[in-house]
């Protein structure tokens, strides 16, 4: 049976590390993102942070479509807001399918390929309108070119991310930092939850939640996130595509 219009190449986001070629790239099949991973953010946006791993209840997901990756920096401001908001965050890579069921704790790491940093884009204005009426807020997170994107690295050039620290600064200015300790639910647990709801595949990438500092990005704002000196990302806010 033969496609009735041309089909669209799969995202692949650049990966560098030792012995892999110039040009490798994951080709990625779905983008999870994870809400309020960090207490202090979760304050910050109005919401009870837990104290304990006994009351943090269960993580929020929402998903953000594949075509959204910017690998190239240059992220054109969004149509329908005035208020775009960064938001840096730890993406892990999935480079095997889990079993059928739910995934074990014990047995996520394995699914693990690699690691980057990213920015979960919002549309803080859209999000909070759709907040205050109860409503789905997929169009203040999921639009074109919300989630750029660095290189991903194997997970095992990196070794232990646990006491690393995740940051962001925009012109020369760091908005965001915090330790990678501080999250809520860790990569295990966040692919245990996420198994229970979807399939996971590889291919999938999962953006791990943001610290405290989040605010609005400008055009003509340039930006560089990073995971200490091992994880890196840096691009700039164009103006909005004619």
């Amino acid at each position: 049976m033969g496609d009735v219009i041309a089909a669209h190449a799969a995202p692949r986001v650049p990966v560098r590390g030792a012995g892999l070629a110039a040009d490798s790239a994951f080709p990625v099949h779905r983008i999870y993102c994870v809400g309020r991973n960090f207490a202090d953010h979760a304050r910050e946006m109005g919401a009870t942070a837990p104290t304990s791993a006994a009351d943090r209840g269960q993580p929020t997901f929402f998903l953000k479509p594949a075509d959204s990756l910017v690998t190239d920096g240059v992220v054109p401001y969004p149509p329908g807001t005035n208020d775009l908001h960064h938001e840096v965050e730890l993406v892990v890579a999935l480079g095997r399918d889990a079993p059928a069921g739910v995934l074990a704790r014990e047995d996520a790491m394995a699914l693990v390929y690699g690691y980057a940093v990213g920015l979960d884009l919002t549309r803080r204005d859209l999000q909070a309108a759709a907040k205050a009426r109860s409503l789905p807020w997929d169009t203040g997170k999921s639009f074109d070119h919300a989630a750029p994107i660095g290189a991903i690295v194997p997970a095992a050039e990196l070794g232990e991310l646990g006491g690393r620290t995740l940051s962001l600064q925009v012109n020369g200015a760091t908005r965001q930092s915090a330790s990678l300790h501080d999250l809520i639910w860790s990569v295990p647990d966040i692919l245990h939850e996420l198994s229970r709801l979807y399939a996971l595949r590889a291919g999938d990438l999962v953006f791990m939640g943001t610290p405290a500092g989040v605010s609005a990005l400008q055009v003509g704002d340039v930006f560089e996130a990073r995971l200490d000196d091992v994880l890196s990302l840096s691009g700039r806010i164009a103006p909005p595509v004619a």
